[in-house]
């Protein structure tokens, strides 16, 4: 911002701002004042609307010269940065909103009135970096011309004008992009492009028909070993996640007395954190409050010149704007501000074996900012748990625990648990019958939300229905039933518009069959929603050995299912198999991959590329797999 050398008028001037389509409400804005620099948002709760105020106290720009400021958000951290200096940071009482709708809404840089105002200007880039941080691209230096030519961003498209001065020709409008799931191709849409940030690819609509305009397409090649993770003991599950700003993890539920959580350190998963675990059957990883990642934040770089240099406007000083006039130049991006606090991470643990004194628990661990490690939280009562699954729905926090059997009974309840933001706990909500429980699963359709249970032995068979529950008036009830055959996985996931689930059948046995080798050699199946029937019906068998998991991922624009294939009837050194979504034909064999007991699969992307993670429950060892395209 570049301001004159005599003394501000005194009134109040804005110098961005989002008004409400309608009545003129103030969704954000950015005023000026005499003595403080003001940043000013709709706040809502079952009350009603009001405005907030969180006010910096003006810096010195009086000067005649050029000034950056930055202006980062998120949900209680109000950071104010000047000229790429130290910023300012302010906590304030009231929230800025989780989600502020901006739909029909008008952005206005300054106001015009008849009356002659300090400033005057004109728009001439607006950049919206969301998800990045943008001081890097606004602050190279504290040099201000610097700082206000072309964003990097910006240099690579064709027909930019060849000075930082003079705007010759408006190229930054000729592109329209659109984010998001892929929307309809029509005449309406007809030379533009849309960018699908998943699999990031960019596509140009020509006909009716989106074409892929990127030079070459990612596709998976082969499959290499790129680590062997040795473990404390055989490795039932494992769990990979992302701490900010702490890096990328991996734990392994291990079979002896500890487990532990391998940091991303070189390119390699390094020893980080033991944890003391009684024949742990799996981890899940959640967060419960602030997010991770950032809410909603801005960055402003303004120049604004003087009445006397371009003829003038007047800012309203009541409210603002509705024009805006020549000579300004503005940057408008996102970034996380320095003093974001992160939401509570966790860390659960299934225990299936009660320890020393025969007490049944499992745990959950919460993470430390301070100590930088997962320290224990909350002791829940479990019996043989072999999984957790943690969901929200409808703003409330949950914790379905798969609790496998109670001595030799394995028709026991597992139960959903609460969470309660007063005592900070989770509490018993509803308990669920179960046969030998082995995994939860939960996903929406819409607006709806769904909760399945694999339910492996009943006692004397394993020939029993599996479970999908649907959220109705403040608990799951019944939606359908799968009859499945030593249930040890569900994994839900999504092509285009349609939603699959597979289920890995892991032993055909019954007390009044003499059990075979081969009943160890039995089909999992992947079912598929008719959403005009209203229930998932058979889409595909496939042929699996003694199956215990299911992982889908995608490469460009393939997708895949790999199996944990862990024994046939004769040996665990049986091959995992990667299958590939080829439409019509459904998922066919690819790539076959030498595995030892393999219990689990994880993936995972890095900057390097993307991994495959498997665990073996037969050996203290795991290996991490790099997946190479071409």
């Amino acid at each position: 911002m570049r301001s004159p050398a005599r003394p501000l008028l005194q009134k109040n001037e804005y110098l961005f701002t989002v008004v409400a389509e309608g009545p003129d409400a103030l969704l954000l804005g950015l005023r000026y004042s005499p003595t403080r620099l003001h940043f000013l948002f709709l706040s809502q709760d079952a009350a009603g609307a009001w405005q907030t105020r969180v006010s910096f106290r003006s810096p010195a720009l009086m000067d005649s010269q050029w000034h950056t400021l930055v202006l980062a958000v998120s949900e209680d951290s109000f950071s104010l940065t000047t000229d790429c200096g130290v910023p300012v940071d302010i906590t304030a009482d009231v929230p800025f909103p989780a989600t502020l709708s901006v739909q029909g809404a008008r952005f206005f840089i300054g106001s015009r009135r008849r009356t002659k105002g300090l400033f005057t200007g004109l728009v001439r880039q607006l950049v919206l970096l969301p998800g990045s941080d943008a001081t890097p691209r606004l602050c190279p230096c504290r040099n201000a011309e610097l700082v206000l030519s072309i964003p990097p961003i910006l240099q690579g498209l064709t027909g930019k004008p060849e000075d930082n001065e003079v705007l010759k020709y408006p190229y930054e409008t000729d592109m329209k992009v659109t984010l998001g799931s892929r929307p309809p191709c029509t005449k309406v849409e007809d030379a533009q492009f849309w960018f699908d940030a998943g699999q990031k690819g960019l596509y140009l609509c020509v006909g009716s028909e989106w074409v892929s305009v990127l030079a070459a397409k990612e596709r998976l090649d082969y499959v290499e070993e790129h680590q062997r993770l040795f473990t404390h003991s055989e490795t039932l599950g494992i769990e990979v996640f992302v701490i900010p700003e702490a890096g990328l993890f991996i734990a392994t539920a291990n079979r002896k007395a500890t487990s532990a959580i391998y940091k991303w350190t070189d390119g390699k998963f390094a020893s980080y954190q033991s944890i003391r675990t009684h024949q742990a059957q799996s981890w899940r990883h959640f967060t419960i409050g602030k997010k991770a990642s950032l809410r909603s934040c801005l960055c402003v770089l303004l120049k604004l010149e003087t009445p006397a240099e371009s003829g003038g406007w007047a800012p309203d000083t009541a409210s603002p704007g509705k024009r805006v006039s020549r000579g300004s130049k503005a940057f408008v991006g996102f970034r996380r501000s320095p003093g974001q606090t992160l939401g509570r991470i966790f860390l659960a643990v299934a225990n299936f074996d009660p320890n020393e004194k025969g007490q049944e628990f499992s745990v959950i661990y919460k993470w430390s900012p301070r100590k930088l490690r997962f320290t224990p939280y909350q002791r829940v009562a479990t019996h043989s748990a072999r999984d957790w699954e943690a969901f929200e729905v409808a703003g409330e926090h949950f914790l379905a625990v798969a609790n496998h059997r109670e001595g030799d009974n394995h028709n026991i309840d597992s139960v959903i648990y609460k969470w309660n933001p007063r005592t900070r706990l989770f509490e018993a909500n509803q308990t669920i019958a179960t046969s030998g429980a082995y995994d939860w699963e939960f996903f929406t359709v819409g607006p709806y939300s769904f909760l399945v249970v694999a339910n492996a032995f009943n006692g004397t068979s394993t020939k029993v229905h599996s479970h999908l529950y649907v959220w109705l008036v403040g608990s799951f009830r019944l939606f359908q039933s799968f009859l499945t055959f030593g249930a040890a996985d569900w994994e839900v996931f999504h092509i285009g518009d349609r939603i699959f689930l597979a289920v890995a059948n892991s032993h055909s046995y019954d007390v009044e069959t003499q059990v075979q080798n081969d009943s160890y050699v039995i089909n999992s199946v992947i079912y598929e929603l008719n959403v005009t029937a209203q229930t998932f019906v058979k889409f595909q068998e496939i042929p699996t050995c003694s199956a215990l998991d299911w992982e889908f991922f995608s490469v460009g624009e393939d997708y895949f299912l790999v199996v944990a294939n862990s024994f046939d009837g004769n040996t665990f050194s049986v091959n995992s198999i990667i299958y590939r979504w080829q439409g019509y034909e459904g998922f066919v064999a690819v790539h076959s991959l030498p595995t030892f007991g393999c219990r689990d699969w994880e993936t995972f992307r890095t900057t390097a590329g993307s991994y495959l993670v498997y665990s073996s429950a037969k050996e203290p060892l795991s290996r991490v797999l790099k997946l190479r395209t071409g």
